[in-house]
């Protein structure tokens, strides 16, 4: 396995064009991310040049956070594009299993043979077609409640499957690697998640999944934590304090 150093730095050789179909909420944030990284980021979205675009970027990325049916389509044949093409794309199934629609959207994407699919557990479970504790975009299941459901959709799919959570838990079916960086600051920030989706798809251009897809995880946590360490004030509290109005 290589050394996220030794990926990141391949990464940013290629400078690779991420084309992001991500939700409302996290495009600012992912295409910052993705810039500092040292990835070029495009938001394209509409259903009548989403698989166009496709046919000009490295990798792709797929959240279905604030889909609806005309960003399903557009979804769908990018990710047609990228699976053609032979190009890595990832994809976030948020909120599956909460609604008929995500459910059913997600299927198809699948059907697609996402290079990754990367979800917290309950989103994997139920992705899996285990039964879980979905809440929205939060996780009602632990990571490790969702490893076997994760190494069954990675043979389903083909593809590779990361469980976000306090331990990162990655596998292609066969092998497996947990990934313990990060700090409890990340989840507390809105589309920190999200973002790390265009990071894994960069790391993805040229590099083999498994390792790729590890190494970025291990490289977000670590700039988490080198963020963390310089974070000041009542924000960079990993828990909840009292307002001043509060006694």
């Amino acid at each position: 396995m290589d050394e996220p150093g030794s990926c990141l730095a391949r990464m940013r050789e290629t400078a690779p064009l991420v084309h992001n179909i991500t939700n409302f909420v996290a495009m600012a944030v992912m295409a910052n991310v993705l810039i500092a990284a040292g990835a070029s980021p495009a938001m394209v979205h509409a259903r009548e040049e989403a698989a166009e675009f496709a046919t000009l970027a490295h990798a792709l990325t797929v959240n279905i956070g604030t889909a609806d049916p005309d960003w399903g389509t557009a979804m769908e044949e990018a990710a047609a594009v990228m699976n053609g093409a032979g190009r890595p794309w990832v994809f976030d199934p948020v909120g599956v299993g909460a609604t008929r629609f995500r459910q059913a959207l997600s299927e198809r994407l699948i059907a697609l043979r996402p290079t990754v699919i990367r979800g917290n557990a309950s989103e994997i479970r139920a992705l899996a077609g285990l039964e879980g504790a979905a809440r929205g975009v939060d996780a009602g299941d632990s990571v490790e409640a969702a490893a076997e459901a994760a190494r069954l959709l990675a043979c389903r799919t083909g593809g590779i499957v990361a469980v976000s959570g306090p331990v990162d838990y990655v596998t292609d079916g066969k092998e497996a690697y947990r990934v313990a960086n990060g700090h409890p600051l990340m989840p507390r920030v809105t589309a920190l998640g999200c973002a790390l989706n265009g990071v894994i798809a960069a790391f993805c251009v040229g590099q083999p999944a498994l390792a790729a897809t590890t190494a970025a995880l291990a490289f977000y946590g670590l700039a988490g934590e080198t963020a963390a360490r310089s974070a000041r004030g009542r924000a960079a509290s990993s828990r909840p304090s009292s307002m001043p109005w509060q006694r």
